[in-house]
């Protein structure tokens, strides 16, 4: 689909949904803060329960899907305007983004994805060729949720300390070592006004959250409220199976945000309508996969700046006042299983066709990290006033 045929249903869309990119701030703070209160008071009750206990699955359950809901909050953040919900930004990395390790600014390059430029190529973070790959790159895919939660932990951990030791250390960390991504190569670009001082603020809190964790582990017990708390070894493989379960469940589902055909050249805004989806359904599988407007990935990203709670109005109008635009309805899958099964099914087609269109697309990722090399190697000085 070309450009041109694209622009004039892409314009009247924008005009159906023009009222609706105002986000609402109670729906935002109602919504945060109760999923963050199940979510912790869930989790309280599984590290407490005893071992397989029913209750302790079951908490287990409920505190991964709750903090899996609160944590896509920050894709809604860095969204939002300079000056847009400040409060709410500050309140969600003080309550949420240093507690659970994942503060905003990690994802703040996810605006690269929007990027025709960026999206579907090397350059971005949040794009594999998952739709042209061998069964292999799937798996490989999938079993990085078992090393998430332990990535996440060494970024700041071990990675935060080291960074500070010299500037060509504190640059590699900023740029590589995200946990926010699932292209692992990617080379993070850090603009030339990026808040680094409020950066390193952000990340001494979460090094200090880290340290604190394991801290606690080397005491045989800790007096909470008068109440003798005993802290062990298994306290933190509660801990890790309920990180991978809250991340896994994004790992999961960003199978079905994209169809992920890219073979690594870039692709227009058109384009990415062809190669996002929308899953319609709203089955107990998609509100648990989906929370927080992510079902509507097709539209986000035809209109990033519409608000979670909107995206549900804007999609109904577009497909009740637009029913002739083929190119979003064949973008809308009418369940979780469907849109996956498309996918799976696109890996295979691509695999018996020579050479895979991975194989492209990771060539030009060894183009793209060689350049960046030679780039980095040319402005040495560039390095050495990295603070």
């Amino acid at each position: 689909m070309s450009e041109a045929a694209a622009h004039s249903p892409i314009q009247r869309a924008r005009r159906l949904i023009a009222d609706l990119l105002t986000p609402n701030p109670v729906i935002f703070w109602a919504d945060f803060l109760a999923s963050l209160t199940v979510g912790y008071a869930a989790a309280v009750v599984y590290l407490k329960a005893s071992f397989l206990a029913p209750e302790q699955i079951v908490a287990w359950l409920v505190a991964g899907v709750a903090l899996f809901r609160v944590s896509l909050f920050m894709h809604e953040i860095v969204h939002f305007r300079k000056g847009e919900m400040t409060a709410f930004k500050v309140a969600w990395n003080v309550l949420a983004g240093i507690p659970l390790l994942m503060p905003s600014f990690l994802y703040e390059h996810h605006l690269n994805h929007h990027n025709a430029h960026h999206y579907g190529t090397p350059r971005d973070g949040e794009y594999l060729p998952l739709g042209v790959a061998r069964l292999r790159t799937m798996l490989g895919y999938l079993a990085e949720i078992l090393l998430l939660p332990v990535l996440t932990t060494l970024r700041f951990l071990v990675g935060t300390p080291i960074s500070f030791l010299h500037p060509r250390l504190r640059q590699l960390v900023l740029e590589r070592f995200s946990p926010l991504v699932i292209n692992l190569w990617h080379r993070r670009e850090i603009p030339a006004d990026a808040p680094r001082a409020t950066w390193a603020a952000i990340e001494i809190a979460c090094f200090l959250r880290a340290a604190a964790m394991f801290s606690f582990l080397f005491a045989s017990s800790l007096v909470i409220g008068g109440e003798v708390v005993e802290l062990s070894w298994h306290r933190l493989a509660k801990l890790y199976l309920l990180a991978v379960l809250a991340l896994g469940l994004n790992h999961v589902r960003t199978l079905a945000a994209h169809r992920y055909k890219s073979e690594g050249e870039r692709m227009s805004f058109a384009e990415q309508l062809d190669d996002s989806i929308n899953v319609e359904g709203r089955t107990p599988l998609v509100v648990l996969f989906f929370p927080v407007g992510l079902r509507f990935h097709a539209l986000h990203h035809l209109f990033p700046s519409i608000p979670y709670h909107n995206l549900a109005a804007a999609h109904r109008r577009i497909m009740m006042e637009m029913p002739e635009w083929q190119a979003y309805r064949d973008a809308t899958y009418p369940t979780f299983f469907a849109a996956l099964a498309d996918l799976f099914r696109s890996a295979r087609a691509s695999c018996a066709l020579p050479p895979p269109g991975e194989d492209r697309w990771f060539q030009r990722l060894g183009e793209e990290l060689a350049s960046r090399r030679a780039d980095r190697g040319n402005e040495p000085s560039q390095l050495s006033r990295t603070a």
